[in-house]
């Protein structure tokens, strides 16, 4: 598997199968770039696409195990008119991040026997009507915010509204007064300043992925919780902190986790989860294999955004300092645990190798290669 053109992933890139859905392919150098967290826009848009076809896969699906229901074969309708009209709107429907929790579990149902409604979908295609950027405007889930810092643009809408299909772990915090919506946009502009400033490459990853904040209510004893779904590609869950840079952190944790969700989607790293656990350093619980890989990736972004905070001289560096240090032992620790299991596929071994690399190349606060 040597040379940066070679594809990771089975299939290949731009061809199309029976299904006239296009076969994805993940190639070398953006698979290591992956697993070093600076995939940026570029491995966004790779792994978006997958993610598109994943839906209307879910979709076909849907409409093969229940084909004599007649509202949702119209609601399918609406969304391949909406195919040929408007290409934009029809992604932004299909990748509502609740769309596939809800298809999947629409799927189990109808496996099972069970009488399952199917006209959420219609539900995704009316609540999406509405959307668009800037402040006043939105969808049926919630408000859309127009977010910009020096030149770069967010538009994630505040989802405070949308029925729960995905469990975040904690309870959602809506829906939400205009006094606490106000909080919510100006916390995220806050922190969408900071992210652009201190750590733009992952602010440009961001703003390519997320498209949806859904509010959470903290934990009980007041601490800041966030957290994101396998199910949920482009949503990030959090609750809302006091400190704009731990929100700001929220994001790059979250959005590395829906990242990496969406390449297993391409290539499988690790052998299904079996009676194996292993120490994860920042929990008390033994974790199975898959499990500690996300953990693993998403802290290799923590102890990036730690070292680039240090490295800005803003706000308490000593804080920053004292994060990175701890973040970076564990995020190697856990690698190290992740290499020496033998649950990892050849992919998942290089893609583990590869993190690892990236966690010894940070290097001390103030040095290595930064956040920009």
């Amino acid at each position: 598997m040597a040379g940066t053109g070679e594809v990771v992933a089975a299939g290949v890139p731009g061809a199309r199968g029976a299904d006239g859905l296009p076969r994805h392919g993940v190639d070398r150098a953006t698979f290591r770039a992956i697993a070093g967290a600076r995939g940026g826009p570029e491995a966004v848009r790779l792994l978006r696409a997958g993610q598109l076809s994943k839906r209307v896969l879910l979709l076909l699906a849907l409409r093969r195990a229940a084909p004599d229901d007649e509202g949702y074969r119209e609601a399918c309708a609406e969304v391949w008119a909406l195919h040929r009209a408007d290409r934009a709107r029809w992604e932004e429907v299909l990748l509502r991040p609740e769309l596939d929790a809800w298809a999947a579990g629409c799927l189990r149902g109808l496996a099972a026997g069970e009488t399952v409604s199917l006209g959420g979908l219609g539900e995704f295609v009316r609540a999406g009507a509405g959307a668009g950027a800037g402040a006043s405007s939105g969808s049926g889930f919630g408000p859309a915010l127009a977010l910009e810092c020096d030149g770069l643009r967010w538009g994630p809408v505040i989802d405070h509204l949308g029925p729960r299909r995905v469990d975040y772990g904690r309870p959602p915090a809506g829906p939400l007064d205009s006094v606490e919506l106000g909080r919510w946009e100006e916390r995220l502009a806050q922190a969408w300043q900071i992210l652009v400033r201190r750590h733009r490459r992952h602010s440009e990853a961001v703003a390519a992925c997320v498209t949806t904040v859904v509010p959470l209510r903290p934990a009980p004893g007041g601490e800041a919780v966030s957290a994101a779904a396998r199910r949920a590609y482009g949503g990030v869950a959090a609750s809302l902190p006091g400190d704009p840079v731990l929100l700001a952190l929220a994001l790059v944790h979250e959005f590395l986790h829906v990242q990496l969700g969406a390449l297993l989607d391409l290539v499988p790293l690790h052998r299904p989860n079996g009676a194996a656990v292993y120490h994860a350093p920042w929990r008390p619980d033994l974790r199975p294999v898959g499990a500690l890989l996300q953990g693993t990736y998403a802290h290799l972004g923590v102890a990036d955004f730690w070292r680039a905070e240090a490295a800005a001289g803003e706000g308490d560096r000593a804080r920053a300092e004292r994060e990175f240090a701890r973040w970076r032992a564990h995020t190697g620790a856990a690698a190290g645990t992740l290499l020496a299991s033998g649950e990892l596929t050849g992919a998942g071994m290089e893609f583990t190798r590869e993190l690892d690399r990236a966690v010894r190349g940070l290097g001390e606060p103030g040095r290595g290669p930064g956040g920009a």
